[in-house]
């Protein structure tokens, strides 16, 4: 009883020290990063109205996809600094002379890291999608071009039979210059719509207007002039959206909305599958950081300076923070399963830590 009421004060220290040096941390690769980034626009600024407050706002728009992405990375370096300052205080030998296990410190430590896991999760889910939409809609209002051109002939959509080009998509999701080429069963064109501009209707319609439509009847066609009529699609705002929004900070229900739609459409979803897995397996990595972080306490040596560990730390995020990144690339390359994709940098790290743990108790 005396060893567990000794642990409850010992986890509520050490989670006061984890979650303030975690804290420090994210708030300075955030400011690192936000500098970064606006020293960047600086090269877009003058362009049609975009001007240097809405670069400001673009930026700190953008610094909650940063702290989803950096969140690990910080949790790996304000957990090793927290507990390479006990160490080298004693504190942690203390505790383990009086049988605090490498079990109950590793509970201790998933106990506390579940914070980590369940802040990253919301902000990667709740906050981060809006708020890069917002920061693109900014930009791109602001210097008065387009969404998305992925060709020179402009954006194309396959939608069930028919195939949609889209010349400009504004920022208010409104078309502009849409071309849809209908076929039957059979594949073969049945008609050609031009319209000259489009506004979406919900559920699943749109409103064409300017529209000049050919009908294919065997041998022979007919052109048609119409001033406006309706259309319906499964093409909505929000499949748009991911011309906006990269995979990795799109929202669970987006991801998997598009991917319907890419399925439904006999499309490749290998890169938005991979998204999809990492959005529920990344919130986990926090947890694998502070068991990396563990060893580095137990192996403290008072000649070892502690920015020298804690520039280990800074190496070792950087170097999970790039595995993941590649591992995406590398799925969709070589079509990988999304799943082994998304989960093999944190089940390496995961598994190093072990190894190291395993190491450090033999010594």
């Amino acid at each position: 009883m005396a060893i567990s009421w000794r642990q409850k004060v010992f986890e509520r220290y050490l989670g006061r020290e984890i979650y303030a040096a975690t804290a420090l941390v994210l708030v300075a690769f955030l400011a690192l990063f936000a500098f970064f980034d606006l020293v960047h626009e600086f090269e877009d600024i003058g362009h049609g109205g975009y001007q240097f407050h809405q670069a400001v706002i673009y930026v700190s728009l953008t610094l909650p996809g940063h702290a989803y992405e950096l969140f690990p990375v910080a949790v790996l370096i304000g957990t090793l600094y927290a507990l390479t300052m006990l160490a080298r205080h004693s504190e942690i030998t203390v505790l383990r002379a009086s049988g605090l296990s490498t079990r109950s410190m590793l509970l201790a430590l998933a106990r506390l890291g579940l914070v980590f896991a369940l802040l990253t999760f919301l902000i990667g889910e709740f906050v981060v999608p809006p708020a890069e939409k917002a920061a693109q809609q900014l930009r791109l209002q602001a210097m008065s071009s387009v969404i998305a051109q992925e060709f020179r002939s402009g954006l194309w959509v396959k939608d069930e039979y028919a195939f949609v080009n889209v010349q400009e998509v504004l920022p208010d999701n409104s078309l502009r210059r849409v071309r849809i080429y209908e076929f039957d069963n059979d594949y073969r064109l049945r008609s050609i719509s031009e319209a000259g501009a489009g506004e979406y209707l919900p559920p699943d319609r749109w409103r064409l207007t300017n529209i000049a439509q050919t009908l294919f009847d065997g041998e022979r066609a007919q052109v048609a002039h119409v001033a406006e009529a309706e259309w319906r699609s499964a093409l909505t705002p929000d499949i748009l959206t991911v011309l906006m929004v990269v995979p990795e900070r799109m929202s669970l229900t987006t991801l998997y909305l598009y991917i319907r739609h890419l399925a439904d459409n006999q499309q490749k979803t290998q890169r938005y599958e991979i998204a999809l897995w990492k959005k529920l397996f990344y919130p986990l990595a926090s947890l694998v950081m502070m068991a990396l972080a563990l060893p580095f306490a137990y192996s403290h040596d008072r000649m070892v300076a502690v920015s020298i560990k804690v520039f280990t730390g800074v190496m070792i995020g950087i170097t999970f923070h790039m595995l993941n990144g590649l591992f995406s690339s590398l799925g969709v390359i070589n079509s990988w399963r999304p799943l082994y994709a998304a989960v093999t940098p944190s089940a390496m790290f995961l598994l190093a830590a072990a190894g190291m743990l395993w190491w450090v108790e033999r010594r």
